[in-house]
């Protein structure tokens, strides 16, 4: 079993940056895949970033490419998103998963342990 805890959400003005973190404990995300999924009100889960935990290949969401990085740490067992130029289109409840098939995965249904979810918040 696998537990994840988001951290980092808030509310920032239109332009503004968050960092938004990603703990596991129980199991390491060593060797899994990772990724970033939001859900904005009345809309699916989307995929926002994802990453192979271990070789760093990155996929992003074309709505965010250019303005967000996925990154992890190896040692500290950690999940980062980094969004820079918000938008209010980026208001969401983002959510961080994890699965231990490995591999860079985009789907809903591609990952078995999911975050509890942190509130960002752009105001224009």
């Amino acid at each position: 079993q696998v537990q994840l805890v988001e951290s980092g959400g808030g509310l920032v003005q239109a332009g503004g940056s968050l960092r938004l973190s990603c703990a596991a404990s129980g199991r390491t995300f060593s060797g899994n895949a990772a990724g970033w999924f939001r859900q904005a009100p009345e809309k699916e889960r989307e995929i926002v970033a994802a990453i192979n935990w271990i070789g760093g290949i990155t996929y992003y969401a074309d709505s965010v490419k250019g303005r967000f990085t996925i990154s992890r740490d190896l040692a500290k067992n950690m999940l980062y998103l980094q969004m820079n130029g918000l938008k209010p289109e980026d208001t969401a409840v983002y959510y961080c998963a994890t699965d231990p098939r490995g591999g860079l995965r985009i789907g809903n249904s591609d990952y078995a342990y999911w975050g509890q979810g942190t509130q960002v918040t752009v105001s224009s």
